[in-house]
């Protein structure tokens, strides 16, 4: 890369993500933007749906400067933990600092699912992940969203999202989201 690459200056190059196998099973670190270019390396990662008490889903639209996928819609945060991080101490961190979503707001986070998948974005980058599915109950629904994480956010009715994808088209969903919803299986 070049010195003057917007690359470069990106805060994704200051950072790790876990190397992992097809079973998730660590395979060391490596530099977060180098997982997220050229053919791209295999990472752990998570996606956290959030939920009200009444079984709406908080959408979150991704901030214009993020580096893949911006603007798409996703579930309520989607990051990367760190080495030595639980998934959901890295969920905790990431709702906290994206929504300003406290672990006071919800008592119920947990795993619910995870999978791999590979998926490219225009000329920018990839993700490659095993992905981590979270999901929790917000008993306080109180947000102070981060304009430089977060663009817009959404409510959505679940069971009508689950049932009618068709109708949310226009939205631009991030594909781990679209297959952490497809393959969700909570009640």
């Amino acid at each position: 890369m070049s010195e003057d690459s917007t690359e470069e200056a990106h805060a994704n190059a200051l950072q790790d993500v876990i190397a992992v196998d097809e079973n998730d099973e660590p395979q060391g670190t490596v530099n977060r933007l180098d997982a997220h270019t050229g053919d791209g390396i295999r990472h752990r990662a998570f996606t956290a749906l959030l939920f009200d008490e009444d079984d709406n889903i908080l959408l979150a639209q991704r901030a214009f400067g993020k580096r893949l996928w911006d603007t798409h819609w996703d579930g309520t945060v989607a990051s990367h933990p760190v080495e030595g991080q639980s998934q959901e101490a890295a969920t905790r961190e990431r709702l906290e600092e994206e929504l300003g979503i406290t672990p006071d707001q919800y008592d119920d986070l947990r795993v619910t699912d995870r999978f791999e998948y590979k998926r490219y974005y225009e000329n920018a980058g990839l993700e490659w992940e095993v992905c981590a599915v979270l999901q929790a109950t917000l008993h306080d629904t109180t947000l102070d969203p981060d304009p430089d994480e977060v663009a817009g956010l959404m409510w959505v009715p679940y069971e009508y999202f689950n049932e009618n994808p068709k109708y949310y088209r226009q939205l631009r969903l991030c594909p781990w989201f679209e297959i952490a919803a497809r393959r969700d299986t909570s009640e």
